[in-house]
Parts: C-alpha cells; structure tokens; sequence
C-alpha cells in the first residue's frame, strides 16, 4: 500500500471549509488506494481525518510522542509512539511516497519546511505536496518563489514542491 503522511491543524477554531475538504482529500486518497499517516490525534483536522478515515474505511497509521497521550484517536488502524515532536515527523515520513500538507498553523508550517529541506538535502525522496485551498498558501508560494528569484534555493528544490488548489489536482499531480 503507498502511504502518504498529512500535516494538518490540530486547532478547534478553524473556518470548517478546511476540514470539509481535508475530509474530501482522504476520502479520494483512500479511494485511489493512498494509507494515510498522520499525527494520530482527536484534535482539530487530525480528528476530522480520523473519522472520515473510519468511515471509508481507510488505512491509517497515527504517530504520536508520549507527551500527548491523552489525545490519541481511539479507532487508528496502527499507532507509533514517540519521546519527542523531531521523532514524529520522522517517522510520519517514514516509507511514505509522499507528503501532503493541508491547511494547518505552525506546527504543520514546521513539518512542511523540513521535509522541503530534507528533499533539498536529499534525505527524503517522495514528493512533497500543498493543498492550496482557497489560496491558504499562496504567502508560502510566494516566499518559496522569492527564495528561487534571490537564489536561496535552487529552481530543481522549488520544482519538487506541489502546489495544487483542489483535491483531484493534488492526488493526479502525486501519480505524475
């Protein structure tokens, strides 16, 4: 099974268009064959995945440092646990073919730009992918774009990052 580890928000307080279509996305994930890796809680989007994931009756695998036990998503198909939040994402990577980051805050922010370093440093090989929903991450297009002008970075580390604005784009763009 090709496995794909979703970033997302563990906020409560999001508008609910964004989980209508993380919802969205790991249902067609599912559909399309795709596991689903993610941090495994009851929180926000994760939560949100979690169910629809269960009801489709989808693969997931949730990973989740010891510190945030209380939080853990009662029905995962596997659970990891971890010491620290650098272990996490590790592993979340972990014999996936591909990371998606949907609209998420800080944490997710984090968890996308080390797995872009990780490619740039050639530490990770599967694709890296934004869900660019609404235009939530049109700023980060926009840094990243500005890093590529200013050589901060280079054009073949910029090409390997998706920027897809529906569901359907995102998972064709994966099977490139």
């Amino acid at each position: 099974m090709k496995k794909i580890a979703v970033f997302c928000s563990a906020s409560l307080e999001i508008d609910t268009k964004y989980n209508k279509v993380a919802r969205e996305f790991v249902r067609a994930a599912s559909l399309r064959g795709y596991g689903v890796v993610s941090g495994g809680t009851v929180k926000g989007t994760m939560g949100v995945i979690s169910d629809e994931l269960v009801a489709c009756g989808g693969y997931h695998k949730g990973v989740i440092p010891h510190f945030m036990e209380q939080y853990v998503y009662p029905k995962l198909s596997e659970l990891v646990w971890t010491d620290t939040m650098a272990e996490r994402k590790t592993e979340m990577r972990q014999g996936t073919c591909a990371v998606v980051a949907l609209p998420g805050g800080v944490g997710t922010l984090d968890e996308l730009i080390e797995t872009v370093a990780l490619v740039h440093l050639k530490r990770y090989d599967g694709k890296v992918a934004v869900l660019n929903h609404d235009g939530f991450y049109e700023p980060l297009k926009r840094l990243l774009d500005h890093y590529l002008e200013t050589k901060m970075m280079p054009l073949s580390t910029r090409e390997k990052v998706i920027f897809a604005d529906s569901v359907e784009e995102l998972l064709d763009r994966l099977e490139d």
